[in-house]
């Protein structure tokens, strides 16, 4: 699996996380899903990603996502 599926599977898992804990336990945890969001967002425009660069280091290789 690349690099770029893995982010993007990661981070829809987040966010269905984030959901989900905020209907069973507070609407704080849509935070979460804002800050993927937003992280997303931002790495679209400066092409910088935490979780890309973390599996990158650990010997992922980078592939086409589409």
């Amino acid at each position: 699996m690349s690099i770029e599926r893995i982010v993007l599977a990661f981070a829809g898992a987040m966010i269905l996380v984030s959901l989900t804990l905020s209907q069973l336990h507070s609407p704080n945890w849509l935070w979460l899903a804002a800050f993927v969001g937003a992280n997303m967002f931002q790495a679209a425009f400066t092409r910088f990603c935490p979780l890309a660069k973390l599996l990158e280091k650990l010997g992922k290789k980078p592939g086409r996502a589409f």
